[in-house]
């Protein structure tokens, strides 16, 4: 019987407040070690902390737009726990009653849709941050982040593999960016992930569960739940135990390896805050952020696969932010129709450029009216497709509009009727053997006469009345 990956995320999404959750102090990234740390945030003497009350409008955003239920009183509580980040000796969250309950995340794995499901998404405050470099021997504690407020999404044990739980992470990364909650900034540890993971044979109960902390590149949550699956199996079909722990990925190393024995919920003592009143949230403000929400991923996908008859796989691509979403509708307005060609255009060679040069569309010097006119010129017949990827990376170096690249470098397509069938003749009589060779039905030889006609005219003739004129002249006595 094989095995089977269980697999569910805790995500720490860092809200793109201002300030901080209980406090004014600023939440900027890169300021300076402990200049952003308030009295409030290290809970000194004499402090009461006071709610953010953007950081629950961010958190109401996100529970609409995962169809959540967003509870009219949520409570905050005290997670007691010692570390040196953490100043107070405990951390504000939420336990029995979080802000947002249930929800889903729709994903999509090799063309095939799926949702996974949210158990709860709730606030709580960021601790500190220890450093241990430069110190010469000893650690150094940075509390810029104590107070900066996150959004903990955690979802139900639904992905069943590696690739499934990156397009679920994927897809919430996308989502939080979509409806403006959280830059995404993974590098400076804006979302992070928690990876749970244990295995199964097919039909058992859940195995023990082992906790991956703080993942922060898809890639390495990736390759952290391939190891700790792969160790997991390996351990217990050597006759092992699985150990309930919480355990740290070695990017260098390809490992994952134990940091501590996993805590359980009453190991923290939560208890009620009581320097904080419950949260109560009315109809009418759920209502009003509502009311401002944008078409969702979700909702832009059905509409771009019944719309303009899009696959699934093509769809979600587009999706992947509503800059990628806007631009393609943007450059399919400029070519004039085509949804494949340009959809194939935008996830295509477009995301492999920009990938190349490091850019989002923030900073990609390519508009969506340029794109749009390329694939006109070559729904026109005015250049090739092998030609417009020439134009395309000439258009990022910044040379110019498409007609004004196409003229500079002598890209135009040749399709003068005369012409191509003069190339086709001298073709003809250049390679008899090949001419001998097709008429004896070998297919072969007719795409090495193609592409005589194609390197005789400098890859400039139009392929498609190449092929044309070829099969007629070839067929002929």
């Amino acid at each position: 019987m094989s095995w089977e990956i269980v697999i569910g995320l805790e995500t720490h999404a860092q809200l793109d407040t201002a300030s901080k959750i209980f406090s004014g102090a600023a939440t900027r990234f890169g300021a300076a070690p402990n200049t952003q740390a308030s009295a409030v945030d290290l809970a000194l003497p004499g402090v009461l902390p006071v709610l953010n009350r953007g950081a629950v409008e961010r958190a109401i955003r996100f529970g609409l737009a995962v169809d959540g239920t967003i509870a009219a009183i949520s409570v905050f509580a005290r997670k007691n726990y010692f570390y040196p980040d953490l100043p107070k000796g405990y951390q504000i969250s939420q336990y029995e009653r979080p802000v947002v309950s249930g929800g889903r995340v729709p994903i999509v794995v090799g063309g095939e849709e799926k949702s996974v499901r949210l158990t709860r998404a709730h606030l709580e405050e960021d601790a500190g941050k220890s450093l241990h470099e430069d110190f010469h021997g000893m650690s150094g504690i940075d509390l810029n982040r104590a107070g900066t407020p996150l959004l903990e999404i955690v979802s139900e044990p639904d992905m069943r593999s590696a690739a499934e739980a990156v397009a679920y992470a994927r897809a919430l990364h996308a989502l939080v960016r979509w409806i403006g909650i959280c830059d995404g900034n993974m590098q400076e540890g804006s979302f992070r992930c928690d990876a749970n993971v244990s295995v199964r044979r097919g039909g058992e109960p859940l195995g023990t569960r082992c906790e991956i902390k703080n993942l922060n590149s898809f890639r390495f949550l990736e390759k952290a739940i391939e190891f700790e699956a792969r160790r997991q199996i390996e351990l217990i079909e050597d006759g092992g135990r699985v150990t309930q722990e919480t355990r740290l990925y070695d990017p260098d190393r390809g490992e994952t390896r134990t940091m501590r024995t996993k805590e359980e919920a009453h190991d923290y003592r939560y208890f009620p805050d009581p320097d904080l009143l419950p949260l109560e949230i009315s109809p009418a403000w759920i209502e009003e952020i509502r009311a401002a929400m944008p078409a969702l991923p979700r909702e832009l996908r059905a509409r771009f696969e019944k719309e303009y008859h899009l696959s699934v796989y093509d769809a979600a691509l587009l999706t992947e932010s509503r800059e990628k979403a806007g631009f393609f509708e943007a450059a399919l307005l400029a070519a004039g129709g085509s949804p494949k060609v340009v959809a194939n255009w935008v996830n295509g060679e477009l995301s492999a450029l920009m990938n190349e040069m490091d850019v989002d569309f923030g900073g990609l010097a390519v508009s969506a009216q340029q794109l749009g006119d390329l694939v006109a010129r070559i729904h026109d017949g005015k250049i090739s497709t092998k030609a417009g990827k020439e134009v395309l990376h000439a258009l990022a170096a910044r040379e110019g509009d498409v007609d004004a690249i196409i003229a500079r470098r002598g890209l135009e397509q040749i399709s003068d009727a005369g012409a191509i069938e003069a190339a086709v003749e001298a073709a003809i009589g250049a390679n008899p053997r090949l001419v001998a060779d097709y008429r004896s039905g070998r297919e072969k030889a007719f795409n090495a006469l193609v592409g005589k006609v194609m390197a005789a005219t400098q890859g400039k003739a139009d392929p498609v009345q190449v092929n044309e004129a070829l099969r007629r002249r070839l067929s002929s006595s």
